[in-house]
């Protein structure tokens, strides 16, 4: 019986001694977690509460982003802080406040933060491809190596405008073998846009019904899905979890499909190359691999063709297809907008040549609902995150070296402080009195400043073209048995229409 009292008072002992371990254990890492996520800077913006270990992220709807970011915009103002985790991000919002950071204060806000979800891809802490490459000497160099080389795009033969052009018209040839049946244009347009990044890359198109070509754009799609909602973001901030073997290419599939894919490419093409022949971006960018350890230094490595490459696909394709989709919807909405368009066409271009982009500056009204479709679509809403480049200050207020920087956009381009009607589609923001096209300072679209999108004027003349050329040929109607579109959006890291139908009517 002593025996058993004995054992008894030991077990109660332990268990008390487990019990205040537990409890300070569990002090300790609270306090360990809340000295990670106190600030300690004065001056530093404000934002929700901050909770333990998971920061502010239940104040985010990870799948519609910018409307989380208005409603705190209303609370705590056009600059404003949240917490992932232990990462301290800022937001700005407002014309004002993003143009302030990005084109009168550049530099201080000209890096990245490091995106652990892309390193199973290749994609490491140095400077890597060019949207996500850390701001350095690496960056600078691919930077202007891809602006020269899209620049001088055509090498002696077809100069850009000129494919553009003729993509062109195989897209109208697309259309019109639906013969006025009801379809989505979504696969067509996407076919048109990514063989003109296809040619720059890699010197050659694909035909619309190439089964490659399918599935290419699958991944793209794919792709951008993968990275919407919490667990890409928890994955981003506590980067142990991508450790996890197999996890991140488990999670992130069509990504990892996807640079497979390239690296496909990439090889194949470069069983053809001639170093006394340059064809495409691909050749340029091998001839400077050549050029020995200078070269390697400054990014030119095969990791880096894969990473450019992909870089490239992704930004110069998804944005412009979606864009051209929320152009024709907005034909399909506002007939009367589209039948000017057309009244237009009709007097600068004609019904039988082609358009160029030396037609753009004698087609203000074109040119105006283009830009409001850019504006009312609000394709990127909150672009790609930047990083503080050394301590700055922004409207007096206090943000640090090495704080991730969301930059707004879709609160610029629907400031109530700058446009007459924000919320709906209006050409007439880009118009004047006259009848004159004018493009307010707060069309951002494409961003602003050292990371401005550097396929910006390739997208401007893509839309340009394709869109002409398509009212040109056609008017676009609502099929009979359909109902009448959404005008509202989806978010997955672009805002997208939803899925609809048109009819494609030669006129």
């Amino acid at each position: 019986m002593a025996l058993l009292l004995w054992v008894g008072s030991q077990l109660s002992s332990l268990w008390s001694n487990i019990s205040v371990l537990g409890v300070f254990l569990t002090v300790f890492t609270l306090l360990l977690d809340f000295m990670k996520r106190r600030k300690k800077w004065s001056h530093y913006p404000p934002g929700p509460v901050s909770l333990p270990f998971i920061g502010t992220m239940l104040s985010i709807d990870f799948h519609n982003t910018p409307h989380s970011f208005k409603q705190l915009q209303k609370k705590f103002g056009n600059i404003f802080s949240l917490q992932n985790c232990w990462t301290n991000l800022v937001v700005l919002n407002g014309y004002k406040a993003v143009k302030e950071a990005l084109v009168h204060r550049s530099e201080d806000f000209a890096d990245r933060p490091y995106f652990p979800i892309y390193e199973h891809l290749g994609y490491g802490k140095k400077s890597e491809g060019i949207v996500l490459a850390r701001y350095g000497h690496v960056w600078k160099e691919q930077r202007k190596f891809t602006l020269t080389t899209l620049r001088n795009f055509g090498m002696g033969k077809k100069s850009l405008e000129e494919r553009v052009v003729e993509e062109a018209g195989f897209l109208c040839s697309a259309l019109k073998s639906e013969e006025g049946r009801s379809f989505d244009i979504r696969l067509p347009v996407n076919n048109a846009v990514c063989n003109v990044i296809c040619t720059i890359v890699f010197g050659e198109r694909f035909n619309y019904s190439d089964e490659t070509f399918h599935k290419l754009l699958r991944l793209f799609e794919n792709s951008l899905n993968e990275e919407a909602g919490f667990f890409p973001q928890l994955l981003n901030v506590v980067p142990i979890l991508v450790r996890i073997p197999g996890l991140p290419q488990k999670v992130f599939q069509s990504q990892k499909a996807l640079m497979d894919f390239i690296d496909v490419l990439i090889a194949k093409h470069t069983e053809t190359w001639n170093p006394a022949h340059t064809r495409d971006l691909t050749d340029a960018f091998l001839k400077e691999m050549e050029k020995g350890k200078t070269a390697e230094e400054n990014g030119f490595h095969h990791n880096n063709l894969r990473l450019v490459t992909a870089d490239l696909f992704t930004a110069g394709s998804e944005t412009t297809t979606t864009t051209l989709r929320w152009a024709l919807l907005y034909m399909l909405l506002h007939p009367e907008i589209q039948s000017k368009v057309q009244a237009e066409i009709d007097d600068v271009i004609g019904r039988d040549r082609c358009p160029t982009m030396k037609d753009q500056v004698s087609m203000p009204y074109t040119n105006a609902v283009i830009h409001e479709v850019q504006r009312c679509g609000d394709i990127a809403p909150v672009g790609l995150p930047h990083l503080t480049y050394r301590d700055t200050e922004l409207q007096g207020f206090f943000i640090p070296k090495g704080t991730t920087i969301i930059t707004n956009l879709s609160s610029v381009l629907k400031d109530e402080t700058v446009w007459e009607k924000p919320n709906e589609f209006y050409p007439e923001h880009f118009l004047d009195a006259n009848g004159q096209f004018v493009k307010p300072e707060a069309f951002l679209p494409f961003s602003a400043g050292r990371r401005a999108c550097l396929g910006e004027q390739l997208a401007r003349m893509e839309l340009f073209i394709f869109f002409t050329t398509l009212l040109q040929k056609f008017t676009f109607v609502i099929p009979e048995d359909q109902p009448r579109p959404r005008e509202d959006s989806r978010f997955a890291f672009i805002n997208s229409p939803h899925p609809y139908l048109l009819r494609a009517v030669p006129r």
